[in-house]
């Protein structure tokens, strides 16, 4: 059955109902027999039936976090209208142009069909579903209030993703533009120069130390342009590499980062934020805290705090408080302890840690304008000094020959 709802493509068709009204839609189906078949167990006399063309725009993208959270939200909202949950499962992956996403969700369904729990079914594709994710569900499940916890687990990823692209858009902008500056900067060495260079030699007259020394710059740039260029691909490519796959290396970035004046601060406030929304989702499921605090520190995004929760899971697996195990780790500001803290002692710790959550979510929101704001008039006095210190080098010259004549 798994290997037939792999099959399924889609189908657009056209037809009329039993009032002889024009209708058309898409259908999810193995072949066009199955999709005339359907159509005429729903009263529909189908006109025309054709499989949908892939678009040069669409197709077998890759599956993102985003496309994970609108399936969550997607998927509760069915379930809160009382709609089952396989027929939930055609309606979703019908919905969605990614090709790789209706492949994902139509192997879920199958699974599901074949007598899988939901929770089985998206633990077998554990590079979109982690351990938290899977958790919930499964919570959910045997609580019997699976709308509930996939409701939860929306709100959770948007919230996630809310913070990532936040970060994400104040540090583009900036690399961006220094990026452009090196290009062009590139172009001025490489073509620019080399033609106001001829024009002074004959000059017969002693450049300034600035002019001279930009010429050196770019004969060096020409000279050993290609060795640099092979260089940086080369460390930018290392660099990625074993930061991808060396745990000690993003442990000892992670760390560096935090210590960066305004970054850091902003890493901070998001790894704490992450760290509250995740154990609030999870404690309001009703996942014990210890098993808990395990996907709670992966979902950290920092190392540091990752493994600063960890000592804390060891900490409170021994009977020790969770606000005391806090304060250990030195990783968190004493307000967010004592609101852990009020929140143990009253027993809302899930509200409480949701309270953290959108407290520092929202200092994030402003350090990430605020960082936008410093930021900006910084990059226009880089490009300033780049572009106009090679323009001001190159006519120095001209306006020493015009002060002489």
């Amino acid at each position: 059955m798994a290997e037939t709802a792999m099959m399924k493509v889609p189908f657009l068709w056209e037809g009329t109902d039993r009032k002889g009204k024009k209708v058309k839609g898409k259908s999810m189906a193995g072949d066009e027999a199955t999709v005339r078949a359907d159509l005429r167990r729903q009263g529909v006399v189908p006109t025309r039936i054709r499989k949908q063309r892939k678009s040069l725009f669409s197709g077998s993208a890759k599956i993102t976090t985003g496309d994970i959270a609108i399936f969550s939200r997607q998927l509760a909202t069915m379930l809160a209208a009382g709609i089952p949950l396989v027929q939930a499962f055609e309606i979703v992956g019908m919905g969605h142009d990614n090709a790789s996403m209706q492949k994902l969700i139509m192997a879920i369904k199958a699974d599901v069909e074949g007598g899988s729990s939901l929770a089985e079914a998206i633990s077998k594709h554990p590079i979109y579903f982690d351990d938290l994710f899977v958790n919930l569900v499964e919570a959910g499940e045997q609580a019997g209030a699976l709308e509930t916890l996939l409701d939860k687990i929306a709100t959770y990823k948007e919230k996630t993703e809310a913070i990532k692209k936040k970060i994400k858009k104040a540090l583009t902008y900036p690399a961006a533009v220094l990026v452009v500056a090196f290009i062009v900067t590139t172009i001025l060495l490489i073509f620019v120069i080399p033609a106001f260079e001829d024009l002074f030699q004959g000059f017969g007259a002693d450049l300034p130390s600035l002019t001279r020394m930009v010429i050196e710059l770019s004969q060096f740039v020409r000279d050993k342009g290609g060795y640099i260029a092979v260089l940086i691909s080369g460390g930018v490519g290392a660099f990625f590499y074993f930061k991808k796959r060396s745990r000690p290396m993003r442990h000892f970035l992670d760390r560096v980062t935090l210590k960066v004046p305004v970054i850091g601060p902003i890493m901070q406030k998001a790894s704490i934020a992450r760290y509250a929304r995740t154990l609030s989702t999870m404690f309001a499921a009703g996942v014990p805290l210890v098993e808990a605090l395990q996907s709670v520190a992966g979902a950290t995004g920092n190392i540091v705090y990752e493994q600063g929760v960890l000592q804390m899971r060891d900490e409170v697996a021994t009977g020790q408080r969770l606000q005391q195990s806090m304060e250990n780790t030195d990783l968190f500001p004493n307000m967010v302890n004592q609101m852990i803290a009020v929140g143990e002692e009253s027993g809302s710790l899930d509200s409480m840690s949701a309270k953290v959550a959108d407290f520092y979510e929202e200092e994030v929101d402003n350090a990430v304008d605020n960082l936008s704001a410093l930021l900006e008039p910084m990059i226009m006095a880089i490009l300033g000094v780049l572009v106009g210190g090679l323009v001001v080098a190159m006519y120095l010259p001209i306006f020493k020959m015009g002060s002489v004549v």
